[in-house]
């Protein structure tokens, strides 16, 4: 177990050949030309023929009225400049394109370069503070030398402000996806959800072609590092690394690298995650061809995301402590309980084992399937309360010490009523309400149908079965015959039908688990 977060989390990276450029690498800039004059289009193509911003070269696009250029920016949102004439259709044409493109458009990203043949009909000074321009030129002292100096200005600028962006979108993604991974319960759900947000995150970047193949890795100290989600073709994996065959030999070693150093790690177009936790050593995660040309950006963002997912698993580590901690302590109980009454803790556990099926049967939900398995082993807790001599006679009960024994359900209940946590309350209500009736003839409160809750109803028929089908100091074991026809003839009195239908569909299962927790004497 390591003792806390590695300090040393910066990331490390493939050796890189000299052609190689950390830069990001983009898609050709779109440059749009609006003007009502072909030459200024093909003369404004010619000077920059060979222009080149970080990497890639320009594309032109060309439109001759405010209408057709407002039509140009809808189909490609992502153009990087516009090169606009004032004076067109109207002596404001282009003035009042600027206003569509930042007011209607909301498009506050494109660069925006003015450029005017007759500054009378646009003052510059005016222009400037009215209007959402980036730069002002007359076309008469537009040199070639000037435009290139424009244009790339304008597209440093595009390119500074989109970082911005992707940045404010990343951690607005990461914002939105550690609120919901603090919300798992299960190390496998949120390791699940962890892999999917960081393919998310990675495809905010415009330039990723991104399939969505992973694996999350549990890595402990020592041991072998297991698979505990995974997405495209991967998703067959579900074991340790070794018994993965689909992942290769080369990315195996890799992630015991990261493991050994304790950093994450670009390499090529794979990025693998260091997820240092406090309670079970790290984990791994390891996306497969997440695209070319990773920038300081995207690492700081992945960085910030992985920093804080390991303290999301922290978190389930130490709530699956304190819910095991419950779960244990609630079936130990239970089990004195058995124990002192002079009956198999097998009891308990088979009540549990067949309360579960009959759960899952009647439709619960995961989280309810819990509860009620682990809290049904305190449906009889409140024998603790229950004199010897009753609970221990040998013989049928006489009317005054049933109805003694019948308090062992308000005890019960008065026991674990007050605690907040949710297991005990389930067991509380469980202890409460075990021995309600359908019909409504049951005790302590006179409970009919629907009133009595599923895990009261469902621990009903389960303990009534198995104490049927148990020996007791009171009596012996039923035949098993004997004990299903019993339930048979109570449906609709002492239990619920539907219960008593599932129960028969389930036999075999109920049966099985006899087996497995078999009284031995």
């Amino acid at each position: 177990m390591v003792d806390g977060p590695v300090e040393n989390d910066e990331l490390f990276f493939a050796d890189e050949t000299p052609e190689e450029s950390r830069a990001v690498r983009h898609k050709p800039w779109k440059i749009l030309i609006v003007d009502d004059e072909e030459d200024v289009h093909s003369t404004t193509r010619l000077v920059l023929a060979d222009f080149a911003f970080e990497g890639s070269n320009l594309d032109f696009f060309s439109a001759y009225s405010a209408e057709e250029a407002v039509s140009v920016l809808k189909e490609h949102p992502e153009i990087s400049v516009v090169l606009l004439d004032v004076v067109m259709e109207t002596n404001h044409a282009g003035l009042e394109l600027v206003r569509t493109i930042r007011e209607e458009m909301k498009n506050t990203m494109v660069r925006i370069i003015l450029r005017t043949g007759q500054p009378g009909q646009a003052p510059e000074r005016q222009v400037i503070i009215e209007y959402d321009i980036n730069d002002y030129k007359h076309k008469a002292e537009l040199t070639a030398q000037r435009l290139f100096t424009s244009v790339l200005s304008a597209l440093r600028s595009y390119r500074d402000l989109q970082v911005i962006e992707q940045n404010r979108k990343g951690l607005k993604h990461i914002i939105e996806a550690l609120g919901s991974l603090f919300k798992q319960q299960s190390v496998g759900r949120l390791a699940q959800g962890v892999l999917t947000q960081v393919i998310s995150l990675i495809g905010l970047r415009d330039s990723v072609y991104l399939e969505g193949d992973g694996v999350a890795v549990s890595s402990p100290d020592k041991g072998k590092m297991r698979i505990i989600a995974s997405t495209g073709k991967y998703a067959s994996c579900n074991a340790s690394i070794d018994e993965c065959a689909v992942l290769s030999a080369q990315t195996k070693g890799q992630l015991e690298r990261v493991r050994a150093k304790g950093c994450g790690c670009f390499d090529n177009n794979d990025y693998i995650g260091y997820l240092p936790t406090y309670q079970k050593g790290s984990h791994l995660l390891y996306v497969e061809n997440c695209g070319d040309g990773f920038s300081e950006q995207d690492e700081d963002l992945l960085r910030i995301f992985s920093d804080n997912v390991g303290v999301a698993f922290d978190n389930i580590y130490l709530n699956q402590e304190i819910l095991d901690t419950q779960k244990e302590i609630v079936r130990m109980l239970g089990e004195v309980v058995e124990f002192r009454s002079k009956e198999t803790a097998f009891h308990v556990i088979r009540v549990s084992e067949i309360a579960r099926i009959l759960g899952l049967a009647v439709g619960l939900d995961s989280v309810q399937v819990d509860e009620l398995y682990y809290a049904s082993p305190m449906h009889d807790v409140g024998k603790i309360g229950i004199p010897d001599s009753i609970l221990l006679k040998p013989g049928k009960l006489d009317e005054k010490e049933m109805e003694i024994m019948r308090n062992h359900t308000e005890i019960g209940y008065n026991i674990l009523r007050s605690s907040n946590r949710k297991l005990l309350k389930a067991a509380a209500t469980i202890a409460h309400e075990h021995h309600e009736y359908w019909d409504g003839s049951g005790y302590p409160q006179g409970l009919k149908g629907d009133e009595i809750s599923i895990a009261g109803r469902i621990i009903c028929i389960t303990d009534v079965f198995d104490a049927l089908c148990s020996e007791r100091i009171y009596k012996q074991a039923w035949e098993v015959e004997r004990a299903l026809e019993f339930l048979k003839s109570n449906r609709e009195t002492m239990f619920d039908p539907e219960l008593v239908d599932l129960f028969f569909e389930n036999l075999e299962k109920i049966m099985a688990i006899r087996e497995k927790y078999k009284d031995e004497f």
